[in-house]
């Protein structure tokens, strides 16, 4: 049976991990450029999707019939308000802006080494671990649902750093209202099967309850079936892709880092970030680290951004 796959039980990792400490931050100066994207992305966040038919409320202007020195002003809000956060929660400096997403998306296929047999010739979902772009952009994706901290909530709000969550029902349940929030704020729920287990280990049809089961949880739950799916472990074999495929999930994102609270771990062998990359964490507390969810995100956003990098949404580039 040929099985693909990076953690767990099972096969041998494709790639091992290794683990580094975070680097000692710098400082660092952002450009103009970089606040004006930061303003403009932090309006459209909140305000929501922009309707060219709504109209505004009485006493208020559309955004296009703005003074220049009007517009400048916002943006420094924004800006001074997201510098603000940013001390706040701890943040060596704030985090850098994600330019616009292309208009183009890029061509997503599945990285060497993890196709299965008949992969193209099915169409099976994509398998990946980095997004083909040229930006410094990475994405942040967070799995299973373990930990439902509000502070985690009202962090990544205030900073508005974008992430995709990824979770399994036997977590989720505990509370489906606190996921419900984070929906609310931007973020897009997707598919990590139903309860959790090693994939490969199952028959297909076993398979295919897992994953069209959690498909059927989001939609009842949340309203959208979703269209990525992430196998627990990152273990997968040719009926998981075709079961997701039958599920209706069009990608399979992997990984390209793992942060934790008190490290990172690199799937390349430089152990670095590079343009496009995928990182992993998990939704964990002090039960199963010695931190909380805001202290991952420190070590995430501290490390990212003294590097030159920043966050982006990742569906935004499929």
């Amino acid at each position: 049976m040929d099985v693909r796959g990076v953690r767990g039980p099972g096969p041998a990792r494709l790639a091992p991990l290794r683990t580094v400490c975070p680097a000692r931050l710098g400082a660092a100066r952002l450009g103009v450029t970089a606040l004006a994207l930061a303003a403009v992305a932090s309006l459209a966040s909140a305000c929501g999707t922009h309707d060219p038919a709504a109209r505004p409320a009485s006493g208020q202007q559309h955004p296009e019939r703005l003074s220049a020195a009007d517009r400048a002003a916002k943006q420094r809000a924004v800006r001074q308000a997201q510098i603000a956060a940013a001390q706040r929660w701890g943040l060596a400096r704030p985090p850098l802006v994600a330019p616009a997403p292309p208009a183009q998306k890029p061509v997503i296929t599945t990285r060497e080494g993890f196709e299965v047999e008949g992969h193209e010739a099915e169409d099976l979902p994509p398998v990946f671990t980095t997004i083909p772009t040229k930006e410094k952009i990475v994405f942040l994706t967070i799995d299973d649902g373990a930990e439902k901290d509000p502070d985690f909530l009202r962090m990544m709000t205030e900073l508005k750093v974008p992430y995709t969550a990824f979770l399994s029902d036997y977590l989720v349940k505990e509370d489906y209202g606190h996921f419900k929030q984070m929906q609310s704020r931007g973020v897009a729920l997707n598919n990590h099967t139903l309860d959790h287990p090693y994939m490969p280990g199952l028959s297909y049809e076993e398979q295919k309850q897992q994953i069209c089961g959690m498909q059927n949880v989001i939609e009842k739950r949340y309203g959208k079936r979703p269209l990525l799916f992430r196998p627990p472990f990152g273990n997968y074999n040719k009926d998981t892709l075709v079961a997701a495929k039958a599920c209706g999930i069009s990608y399979a994102p992997l990984w390209s880092e793992e942060v934790f609270v008190d490290r990172w771990e690199y799937r390349e062998w430089d152990r670095d970030l590079h343009p496009g990359d995928i990182v992993l964490s998990h939704f964990r507390g002090t039960d199963d680290w010695e931190g909380t969810m805001p202290d991952m995100i420190r070590v995430f956003l501290d490390k990212v951004t003294e590097k030159g990098y920043a966050v982006a949404r990742l569906e935004d580039y499929l």
